[in-house]
């Protein structure tokens, strides 16, 4: 073997031996106990970043253990290639997306394959591949025809300029961000999933504490998320009455406006009501009040989801109307709000600025009345400031309340649905923050939505005989609309019900849909029959799925809930798709920046970059440590901190540079040594010197062994057959039991997969190897031999490329098979038995040396050593030994008078 580690060559040979032998194609064996690990679809955006490098080393460790369990592990990859990014990339460079796709997906794949990942390849997919999306097109009619797939008018960004719809992530500052122009609300058709219809269901096996709950083996975290998105909320539904009435004499809505509160103890302290700039009362008022009808306008720009609007700062203008409290009769004025959304609930809200936050911050601004309703024993109420306790409804009772006055929440609560069920105008309800799953995208990139519009017969489906309906490839976006619009190859067909000419629907699928199944897709990549086989039958459920926390909602919820369809549907026996689930923490770097002089920002690369220190050695700057540009060495910049790396910020490490420099096996060290899979990661170029360094002493230490001669035939087999044949002498044991003894604790680290604590259990294993001084007697050897057999197997699933070469070396693969397949290391109960055992010596509570005694010694026997050692002779202090304190396997202390 070579003397000195030159990663280059060593993970050329390790990866030629794998790829020679197939190594990680895998086959359902139902002889095998099954182990799925998966993590999540990366896009194709042209180069892995770090978090890739972490993500997919934890998901290799994982494999890597298990098949050395015995487990039979699928690890699979693919592409979630359809998307705006390549629209996006296709307007900048004047390519297809399809080239820039396909181009991105090879040079990933060269990525990953350099990491020496046990990707199973074989299984590879592309959610552009025409083979894929087909059973996307297939399912979609499938639940059209079951009634989950409908079609109703949708809102969306509409770039008047361009000419067509924007993802919210395109609306900057309620401009498109190509053109700069006003974003308008547009209400066209498009498709929506019924996943509402899902909604207990997927609530049942996420909630915490629930009896029906499956998802335990999840971070509490993610599933609260969850519980949260789907929102579950019992309240009361009810109507304040009016007389408004449109244009054309009927009234607005029957009379009705419907809200829907889960305070309906506080229904005595509505002072105004709130509708959405939608709202059909706001459309009347603005009829004839420019003003109001500017304001809606402006409510109407920008993103239109419930996160958007909660950071906005809470706006309102009076629309001169009013509505009729249903319990009192008086007026209630109705404000329009821009942060009501109309397609959540009824489109208006009761305000309560008594005991709502959002309320009272609302009323303070436009000098609205506020009543308090609800009192705390013990708390004064302040009509300036807000305090948590006015919405307290588990200590409060109602007060100003008429006869609902002195009742606890839940009395009130019954009490007013009683009430108004008796008026008929409302009762109690059950609501859910979840909303059906539009899925229409006005974008080309994506897969087809397999309907055809004939002015004669509607929207048909496409039939089954005809999919998939192939995606063109060739297309090149000009930011004039979807080019599908433009191309008569693809538009125009025949209807299938009357034989007319028709066109197809340009719309195509959210990308959530492609991410919502391809997991079962890798159990039967290239069945052409059916959308999923006998392979997701073995393999489903994931037994461990990794990925950002920046997934927890929705790519998970769309996942549960197809899944769940799927099951129904028959095509699969599982209720959930990922019994467990890992969500890496982010990798961050320190991002330095300067405000140019046109007040642009910036990024300056850490390395071209020296840190400034206050007296207590903290960051407080940067200036440059060379030119940039214009700006000569030692200008002064911006400190920001550290932040998730980004190639926008100039603060990412490119791991290809890294994988040149260092190898594979460091890159995948320093990821799992630095923090815990679940915890952030700041990047430290001194700890990735650290980590290389450890891999050279690991490789010298392994040429040391080879240069003493049969190794493997050295080693000792914990269990073998040969277990008593060795002599082991003193100090071969002891080293035995520090091996074994760090092995225990590695062996259970990676059950927690906590694998940063596995490599300073390896580092704790090579210290142990290298201070062992060897007689040379065939014991020293054997212990030796087979200390550092460990050392590589534990090592392998982080550090695959230096433990095979190293393992080939020495000769373990033809005395224990390769170490692909090598049996997992477990502790030997005998090496962990001890002889003797090492005693702190206290006199008088000091320590003043150490004792050896047996470890069978009795207390007798240990007091009779310690008081005979020559440590305490040395620190006698004089005066007689009143009395000796044992504490087994710990410490010795003779108290001398």
């Amino acid at each position: 073997m070579q003397e000195t580690y030159d990663h280059r060559s060593v993970e050329q040979a390790a990866q030629a031996d794998w790829q020679a032998q197939d190594a990680y194609r895998v086959s359902e064996n139902p002889n095998k106990k099954k182990y799925y690990a998966c993590s999540m679809l990366p896009y194709p955006s042209g180069k892995l970043h770090m978090g890739h490098v972490r993500n997919y080393t934890i998901n290799d460790m994982l494999a890597r253990q298990l098949r050395m369990q015995g487990y039979n592990v699928l690890m699979p990859m693919g592409w979630d290639a359809f998307g705006l990014p390549a629209e996006n990339a296709a307007l900048k460079n004047g390519l297809p997306p399809a080239k820039w796709t396909y181009e991105n997906i090879a040079y990933m794949r060269g990525q990953m394959q350099a990491m020496g990942l046990a990707i199973d390849w074989s299984r590879e997919v592309a959610t552009c591949d025409p083979d894929y999306y087909r059973w996307d097109q297939w399912l979609f009619l499938k639940m059209l025809e079951k009634g989950i797939a409908y079609r109703k008018t949708q809102v969306v960004n509409w770039d008047p300029v361009d000419q067509t719809v924007l993802a919210n992530e395109q609306v900057i500052d309620g401009k498109g961000w190509r053109t700069g122009a006003p974003v308008e609300k547009r209400e066209i058709p498009g498709y929506y999933l019924k996943i509402t219809d899902y909604a207990q269901e997927l609530l049942d096996h996420v909630q915490i504490g629930n009896d029906k709950a499956t998802l335990t083996g999840w971070p509490d975290r993610v599933r609260l998320m969850q519980e949260n998105w789907i929102g579950k909320s019992e309240g009361v539904r009810f109507a304040f009455t009016h007389d408004i009435r449109g244009n054309d004499g009927n009234l607005i809505q029957d009379g009705r406006m419907y809200v829907f509160t889960t305070r309906a103890d506080t229904i005595m302290g509505v002072t105004f009501c709130a509708v959405a700039p939608e709202h059909p009362l706001a459309t009347h008022a603005a009829q004839g009040n420019p003003a109001l009808a500017a304001f809606i306008e402006k409510c109407k720009q920008g993103g239109t989801t419930e996160a958007e609007l909660a950071l906005k700062d809470k706006e309102g203008m009076p629309t001169g109307l009013n509505v009729v409290h249903p319990l009192t009769g008086e007026e209630v004025p109705v404000w329009v709000g821009n942060y009501v959304l109309m397609s959540y609930g009824d489109g208006a809200v009761m305000g309560v600025p008594g005991h709502d936050e959002r309320d009272f911050a609302f009323a303070l601004k436009y000098d609205l009345l506020i009543k308090q309703v609800v009192h705390v024993d013990g708390q004064h109420y302040d009509y300036e400031r807000w305090h948590d306790w006015y919405a307290d409804k588990q200590n409060g009772v109602t007060i100003n309340s008429d006869s609902l006055s002195g009742m606890t929440y839940q009395e009130a609560v019954d009490a007013v649905a009683h009430a108004l069920q008796a008026k008929g105008l409302g009762e109690k309800k059950t609501t859910w923050r979840l909303r059906d799953w539009g899925i229409s995208r006005q974008r080309y990139w994506g897969t087809p939505i397999p309907i055809i519009h004939c002015a004669t017969c509607g929207a048909v489906p496409v039939p089954e005989s005809d999919l998939p309906v192939v995606l063109p490839q060739d297309l090149v976006p000009d930011g004039s609309g979807n080019p599908l619009n433009k191309c008569d190859a693809f538009l125009k067909v025949d209807c299938p019900c009357c034989g007319q000419p028709a066109r197809r629907e340009t719309d195509t699928m959210d990308t959530f849909i492609d991410s919502s199944w391809y997991f079962m897709r890798y159990c039967d990549p290239q069945l052409d029959t059916a959308m999923v086989g006998e392979g997701a039958q073995y393999w489903m459920p994931m037994d461990q799925y990794i990925g950002g926390i920046e997934h927890a909602i929705l790519h998970l919820l769309y996942a549960r809930f197809w899944t769940k369809v799927m099951r129904d549907m028959g095509l699969t026996k599982v209720d959930e798709p990922f019994t467990r689930l890992l969500t890496q923490g982010m990798v961050l770097n320190h991002i330095y920046s300067r405000r140019t002089d046109k007040g642009a920002k910036e990024y300056f690369w850490p390395a071209d970059v020296e840190p400034v220190m206050d007296a207590d050695g903290h960051q407080v700057g940067a200036k440059l440590n060379k030119a940039v540009g214009e700006l000569p060495a030692g200008t002064l910049i911006d400190y920001e901190g550290v932040g998730t790396m980004s190639k926008s910020k100039n603060n990412g490490v490119d791991p290809q540079d890294l994988i040149q420099k260092y190898g594979a096996d460091t890159a995948r060290l320093y990821t799992m040594f630095t923090a815990p899979p679940e915890a952030t990661l700041e990047w430290n170029d001194a700890a990735v010197e650290g980590s290389y360094r450890f891999l050279r002493r690991v490789w010298n230490f392994g040429a040391k062994l080879n240069a003493i001669g049969n190794v493997a035939a050295s080693a000792y087999p914990a269990g073998a057959e040969g277990q008593n044949v060795i002599e082991f002498g003193k100090s071969a044991k002891t080293l035995r039991h520090e091996v074994h003894s760090v092995l225990g604790q590695i062996d259970y680290d990676y059950q927690r997969l906590q694998y940063n604590t596995v490599v300073s259990g390896a580092m704790k294993l090579l210290n142990a190897l290298e201070g062992f001084k060897s007689d040379g007697s065939a014991g020293d050897q054997a212990a030796l031999a087979e200390g550092f057999s460990i050392l590589l197997r534990v090592l392998y699933p982080a550090t695959p490329h230096l433990a095979h070469g190293l393992w080939k070396a020495l000769g373990f693969d033809a005395a224990q098979g390769a170490l692909l397949d090598a049996p997992w290391p477990r502790p030997d109960a005998e090496a962990l038995k001890l002889d003797e055992v090492e005693l702190m010596l206290q006199v008088n509570g000091k320590l003043r040396g150490a004792i050896q005694v047996p470890a069978s010694a009795s207390k007798e026997e240990i007091e009779a050593t310690a008081l005979a050692s020559e440590a305490f002779a040395k620190h006698h202090p004089g005066g007689a030994v009143k009395k000796v304190v044992v504490v087994p396997g710990r410490l010795v202390n003779v108290v001398v008078a």
